[in-house]
């Protein structure tokens, strides 16, 4: 079995220091956190990495959360880390919350910023993969002012929004399309009560990424946790804000960070003097739309084949059309629902002898052969979001047209050109 893969990082502060890791947002580098490293590495040992493919690191895709995290977990392993404190931005935040998930002992306290339980839509990252799949990363770099800065800070800073843009374009496309991938499958709303260790939660008051509805959503779920808002900021908030991110920072890892006695083995930073929090959700406040009573699983095949098959589905189709099927479905198409769902999805899509892109050249071949548009459509769409390239999908209709007729493939040729349109451009 292949070792697992380190990322690559830096450290500050002393040695002999306790350990702060810091996360990166998604297309930054570690650069992102040079404004607190002065203040933060006079208290403790700060290590800051890069994700796969970003700031020069190895290209090497990790196609989830988990696996961030295990890489992350492999090479403090290297450095003999076994503890630490962990602050993370955006999907650096989700990151440090699987780590508080799934390795409770590991981390001491933690500080999620520009976070989110569920980022968005799965259809809409995996529609990002399909704009940067096509188009290369330029059109989402010169999106970036607009998501990572409040207006007045990108008129004021142009110095900074040029070097923001920079390091998104340089980033590798195929790590930035797996890290959407692992964006897109990120939800851990059900298992926010799990995280146990003292959480500051830091949201920009104007960030349209992540809103401040969502950071109130983690400290609703997070048994010990507390939210602060900071004005003028929006999803790069430590960059945009970084003395007021700073501050927070400090005073959250110096209060929350255990005692040597305690089972975590961290050393205690003496507390700078209390200063109000911007925001603060009281302990036990209610998580209203998340959450059910979820029953006892069905030990059965077919229900293993249904959840099996609707996990694909909605990772094929895309969440808004596998909602708007399923919403239409009434106690007289419900049944035929629950059939695609098992059948097609669950049994079909799910076997191990070809991968997706070979099931969607398969799929648009049978469909145009068939006239069946409408459903070529959506499985255009999948296409894409398989991984299959414009030209590919082109490549496919033009075989088609050979040995099933030129007038399927016309009809064909229009559907596909329609929805190749919609889901390539460039986001604004």
């Amino acid at each position: 079995m292949s070792e697992t893969k380190t990322l690559q990082y830096r450290t500050d502060g002393p040695e002999d220091g306790p350990v702060l890791v810091l996360g990166p947002s998604l297309g930054t580098t570690w650069h992102m956190w040079d404004r607190q490293i002065p203040e933060l590495s006079r208290h403790w040992r700060v290590l800051r990495f890069d994700l796969p493919g970003h700031g020069g690191a190895p290209a090497h895709p990790a196609t989830s959360v988990a696996e961030f995290a295990a890489r992350l977990l492999a090479t403090l392993d290297q450095l003999g880390v076994e503890r630490f404190g962990y602050a993370g931005c955006s999907i650096g935040g989700a990151i440090g919350a699987e780590l508080a998930l799934r390795h409770p002992h590991r981390v001491g306290s933690l500080a999620l910023v520009s976070a989110s339980p569920r980022f968005g839509t799965a259809d809409s990252f995996r529609q990002r993969g399909v704009v940067v799949r096509t188009n290369g990363l330029d059109p989402i770099a010169r999106a970036t002012p607009e998501r990572w800065f409040t207006p007045g800070f990108a008129a004021a800073q142009p110095a900074i929004v040029e070097w923001a843009v920079q390091m998104v374009r340089t980033t590798d496309p195929g790590c930035y399309i797996a890290a959407c991938e692992a964006l897109a499958a990120f939800d851990i709303r059900a298992e926010l009560s799990r995280i146990g260790v003292p959480t500051l939660v830091v949201a920009g008051a104007d960030d349209q990424v992540t809103p401040a509805a969502d950071a109130r959503v983690l400290v609703a779920g997070i048994a010990d946790a507390r939210l602060a808002l900071v004005p003028g900021a929006s999803h790069l908030t430590p960059v945009e804000q970084p003395m007021a991110v700073t501050d927070l920072l400090v005073r959250h890892f110096s209060s929350s960070w255990q005692s040597p006695d305690h089972p975590t083995g961290m050393t205690a930073i003496p507390a700078p003097p209390p200063k109000p929090v911007l925001s603060t959700v009281p302990p036990g406040a209610e998580v209203v739309g998340f959450g059910h009573n979820v029953p006892e699983p069905l030990l059965d095949a077919r229900a293993d084949a249904y959840d099996q098959g609707i996990k694909v589905r909605r990772e094929v189709l895309g969440d808004a059309h596998v909602d708007r099927a399923q919403s239409l479905a009434d106690e007289f198409t419900g049944d035929f629902q629950d059939f695609i769902t098992r059948y097609a999805w669950g049994e079909v899509w799910t076997r191990p002898g070809i991968d997706r892109r070979i099931r969607s050249v398969v799929t648009l071949t049978a469909l145009a052969a068939r006239g069946h548009l409408d459903e070529l459509a959506f499985h255009t769409r999948a296409a894409l979001r398989n991984g299959l390239t414009p030209t590919e999908i082109k490549e496919v209709l033009l075989h088609t047209g050979v040995y099933c007729g030129v007038p399927t493939a016309n009809s064909a040729f229009a559907v596909a050109q329609r929805i190749i349109r919609e889901e390539t451009s460039p986001e604004g």
